[in-house]
């Protein structure tokens, strides 16, 4: 991704470790050590468990919820890069605004991977206390999920969270190929890419079976080639044809072989392309205007998180005005913007510079995501392999 939430996020690929092994993941080292310290259990001021507090109220207000949260002291995170949608100042920002440690895990994990850790570390000190999931993985594994309303709630769009704040979705952006100018032809389609210049030199944000970014990849380019949201299958054939003829590069994407020159083209999501036009000057980034792909991100709290007011307390963050400027001054689309535009609490700056596309745009809707993987899950390992 480019930081790879690879999401395998844009890259997240989880590994079978044992503690005996000498070089260790961080959730693997924590997998031997003894549990850690568990606040799940501990009560609000009104009696509720923190743990199944549905709104700040429980905690007697936002004040309430702040005073646990410290008490806590620590927050756990996993499949956050920095440079993805801004999560490296917005994970300082709450640290620094409220006096709690944030321990960042495999930040270039897939959203496959956080659910793998949090099966793995369940009841540890160290399990992630929240998530940031692509729509298919989400979608798959809402039990895991503690439901959670925010104060700001009501202020986002019914079509982007669950009723009772079971998930609620946070940014979103648009498919895109990013390419080195000064390394390739510039990029005008996606039926560029199987011509013999860029042979070897196409990369793919992760494995469109666990990761978000390359799952709605893997759509843009169906729909390029005749495909629809109900028909992936043609996407899987043209990186069939890609990879025959030479042009796919199965390297999962960063910031470091994107500067190195080893991933010239990648396919992801705009935000983070663009946030290498930042370093490389001869970065561009393309949206395909006529066959544009959008897609947002889901937040959900992890029921069994060892900080739960912490993990509650983040979730007001990220959906605060503070919040939504951060994630906006990333590139990304946060979901309240339409309303903070409206209200005039969206950063005059960040709102001008969010991408515009001219003609359709496509999400898809969690059915036709589900039957989508389904799909991919089928047919991906051949097609690449």
């Amino acid at each position: 991704m480019i930081i790879s939430r690879n999401t395998s996020p844009l890259s997240r690929v989880a590994k079978v470790l044992t503690c005996a092994a000498s070089a260790l993941l961080v959730t693997a080292a924590v997998a031997c050590a003894p549990p850690e310290k568990d606040d799940s259990g501990a009560e609000t001021s009104s009696g509720v468990k923190a743990a199944e507090a549905t709104s700040a109220q429980d905690f007697g207000g936002m004040e309430g919820l702040v005073e646990a949260a410290k008490g806590e002291g620590e927050l756990n995170v996993i499949a956050l890069p920095p440079d993805w949608a801004n999560y490296g100042v917005i994970i300082k920002a709450f640290a620094d605004k409220y006096g709690i440690k944030v321990n960042s895990a495999q930040p270039d994990a897939s959203s496959q991977d956080e659910i793998n850790a949090a099966n793995q570390q369940k009841g540890r000190g160290s399990a992630p206390d929240v998530f940031d999931l692509g729509q298919s993985v989400a979608l798959a594994n809402t039990a895991m999920f503690a439901p959670y309303k925010v104060e700001t709630f009501d202020d986002i769009p019914a079509a982007f969270k669950d009723a009772d704040g079971t998930w609620v979705n946070d940014y979103g952006g648009y498919m895109s190929i990013g390419f080195d100018s000064a390394k390739v032809p510039p990029v005008t389609s996606v039926d560029d890419l199987l011509k013999p210049e860029y042979q070897g030199k196409v990369a793919l944000n992760g494995d469109p079976t666990q990761a978000g970014a390359a799952f709605s990849g893997v759509l843009m380019v169906a729909l390029s080639q005749g495909g629809s949201v109900d028909d992936i299958a043609p996407g899987v054939e043209f990186f069939r044809k890609l990879k025959q003829a030479g042009n796919f590069l199965p390297v999962d994407p960063t910031p470091a072989t994107i500067e190195s020159g080893q991933t010239p083209v990648v396919i992801d999501w705009n935000y983070t392309n663009a946030s290498e036009t930042k370093k490389l000057p001869s970065w561009q980034v393309m949206v395909p205007p006529d066959f544009a792909v959008a897609g947002y991100y889901y937040q959900a709290i992890n029921k069994d998180a060892p900080h739960p007011a912490a993990a509650r307390l983040w979730q007001e963050f990220l959906y605060s005005d503070e919040g939504q400027n951060l994630f906006a001054q990333g590139g990304v689309r946060p979901v309240r913007a339409d309303n903070m535009i409206a209200d005039g609490t969206l950063e005059e700056a960040v709102a001008a510079a969010m991408p515009v596309v001219d003609g359709p745009v496509t999400v898809p809707t969690p059915e036709q995501t589900e039957a989508a993987s389904k799909y991919l899950a089928d047919n991906w390992a051949a097609a690449i392999g």
